[in-house]
């Protein structure tokens, strides 16, 4: 049953500090309400959020404030959590995240971009574009724009660009004008059970698709046939038997040109400023979108240009510096989210076309036991693709240990021989010993990757490397 939103003074999320869930937080805080909730550590975004004026805490048993109209949690919480049960026994109205969501897109135009990997990226290029052409729209994303340093942003304009979360199948809850499938690789094996029902999830939510809607898709994706809508289009970044596809790519300074054709039309000499061809391939449907919609060629072409990505997605920390001469080339940091196999050989073999001579370390914390249990051999092969690999131990997230499954598993099946195991202490204390020597001549590639807490170490190994510079 749909949740009505009307007459809602003070909403109360337990796992405030999600990505998703803080993008509904912020978007109760835009319409005056008293926001409030509860996670288990402090990080960067829930400091953020408190800066905002939302009250957040990190006990989940104490203090649960009481005048709350609506409470809201991400199905990431495990089973009996202590504030869940507490409002659940005290029958207030409690919902996931997507029922909100549902709820709040009932009314708009809806951009829903889903997809294993690449949504967040595509989602986010999207609501730029949308927002830098002055069309307007409102935006719930997976991360955080570094053009706005926010994952939500508000309009006027009754439109919405929303990433579609496929975990916990909450995006068969949406309702999409436009629909973006990126990808439907295995993953969430542990909700799914296997790739098939993930597929058949995937085909659900394209067949969610409003009479009359569009259907972007990737080129060649499995299943996408089974999708009834009556406006299809497929993208590939190279492929002109694809609808929309890029041509002319030349590299420059860490970023790209190209031109983009969407069926008749041809839009010339886009700049994209940040790195990896498959991002090339994300700003293609991000562009037929916008396209869909009605903004003019050259609109698009400026907003990509100043496009400046998003947090940890492929974001330079150091960035490439064009090298003087006599100069020493200086090492490159790029902090990345990647925590599928297909996630890292896109980043991977992005930074290998980029960064051709020098070497490439790549420091990786898996995420999850059952998805390094479920993808092991498929880490493995990515990870081969660096010259160095460095490994943390597997981030748990909401899982419990299981027996054999450790950081070794994917180590073992490594097939270069610079790899190492490491805590994050040691990884600090490697970098230390390391920055220094570091060639001077080439330079090196530092990939630091994972949806976990590896995103804490990244200042740190800056630092290290900087004071070595």
């Amino acid at each position: 049953m749909l949740p009505s939103l009307e007459g809602i003074r003070a909403v109360y999320f337990i796992g405030i500090g999600g990505i998703g869930m803080s993008a509904l937080a912020r978007y109760f805080l835009s319409r005056g309400v008293r926001v409030s909730g509860y996670d288990r550590t402090a990080t960067d975004l829930t400091q953020a959020l408190v800066r905002e004026g939302i009250d957040v805490q990190y006990s989940d048993e104490d203090n649960l404030p009481q005048d709350v109209d609506l409470v809201v949690y991400t199905p990431a919480v495990p089973a009996g959590q202590p504030s869940l049960e507490y409002y659940r026994g005290k029958n207030y109205r409690v919902v996931k995240r997507s029922d909100v969501l549902q709820a709040i897109s009932a009314s708009t135009f809806n951009i829903c971009v889903g997809g294993t990997h690449g949504k967040t990226t595509i989602s986010t290029m999207t609501a730029h574009i949308l927002r830098d052409s002055g069309y307007g729209c409102n935006a719930f994303l997976g991360g955080i724009s570094v053009n706005y340093g926010t994952n939500f942003w508000s309009s006027e304009h009754a439109v919405a660009v929303i990433e579609a979360d496929e975990y916990d199948r909450s995006f068969l809850k949406l309702s999409p004008d436009i629909a973006i499938i990126t990808s439907m690789d295995a993953d969430h094996l542990d909700i799914y059970g296997d790739e098939r029902s993930l597929q058949d999830a995937f085909v659900g939510f394209g067949n969610r698709l409003k009479e009359g809607g569009l259907l972007l898709s990737k080129f060649g994706l499995k299943r996408i046939g089974e999708v009834k809508a009556s406006r299809k289009r497929t993208y590939s970044v190279q492929n002109d038997a694809a609808d929309i596809f890029a041509l002319n790519i030349k590299m420059e300074n860490g970023g790209y040109r190209y031109d983009v054709r969407n069926g008749e039309s041809l839009i010339e000499d886009v700049s994209l400023r940040i790195g990896g061809m498959h991002n090339i391939e994300n700003s293609l449907v991000a562009i037929a979108a916008a396209q869909s919609v009605g903004i003019e060629d050259e609109a698009i072409r400026a907003a990509v240009a100043s496009f400046k990505g998003v947090k940890r997605r492929f974001e330079y920390i150091i960035a490439p510096q064009a090298k003087q001469d006599g100069a020493h080339t200086q090492p490159v940091l790029i902090d990345d989210y990647a925590h599928h196999p297909e996630e890292l050989r896109a980043l991977l073999t992005g930074v290998r076309s980029l960064f051709p001579q020098r070497r490439i370390t790549v420091v990786f914390q898996p995420h999850l036991y059952s998805r390094t249990r479920d993808l092991a051999e498929g880490f493995a092969q990515s990870l081969s693709l660096a010259d160095r690999v460095l490994l943390l131990p597997i981030y748990p997230a909401r899982e419990q240990p299981l027996p054999g499954v450790t950081s070794a598993l994917l180590l073992d099946g490594v097939a270069i021989e610079d790899k190492l195991l490491l805590t994050k202490e040691g990884l600090l204390n490697w970098m230390g010993e390391h920055a220094p020597r570091i060639d001077r001549e080439f330079g090196e590639v530092i990939v630091m990757a994972g949806a976990g807490d590896i995103d804490t170490l990244v200042t740190p190994v800056k630092q290290l490397i900087e004071k070595a510079w």
